[in-house]
């Protein structure tokens, strides 16, 4: 199954214990297919160097290149979508989805929830996601 994360799904499943953890084992097993387009990926690098965060540039470094970047399949987005209108930095994730052919879209976003489904994405949370697909294992 290919998977888009938005980037709370991302910390939340690399930096806090819980539901959303339960799915890194999912992507370093290769049970889920994780994809990451080149703006995912600097939005995630951005937001881990939050001071609340409290990481250094090492930890970031190691979380990203040790957790992420090796079990990632990169997709270059070919369509420009305008859907967020709220926030429309948010449509990143949906190019990313669209183009990477995913199934999947992760997220905790209202605006991203509100859509529900974008052509064959299916926009939902972690715990929908555990609870819709238990075979994902």
């Amino acid at each position: 199954m290919r998977v888009v994360l938005d980037t709370n799904v991302m910390l939340s499943a690399l930096l806090f214990r819980g539901v959303t953890s339960q799915l890194v084992p999912f992507w370093q097993r290769g049970s889920i297919t994780f994809l990451l387009s080149k703006d995912i990926l600097q939005e995630y690098l951005r937001v881990l160097a939050y001071p609340k965060f409290q990481l250094t540039k090492p930890e970031i470094k190691g979380l990203i290149e040790g957790e992420v970047l090796p079990f990632a399949e990169v997709v270059h987005p070919t369509a420009a979508l305008r859907l967020v209108k709220n926030d429309p930095s948010d449509d990143k994730f949906l190019e990313c989805a669209v183009s990477g052919k995913a199934q999947v879209l992760l997220s905790g976003d209202k605006d991203l929830l509100g859509l529900r489904r974008l052509s064959r994405v299916e926009i939902l949370t972690p715990s929908q996601f555990l609870r819709r697909f238990p075979q994902i294992k």
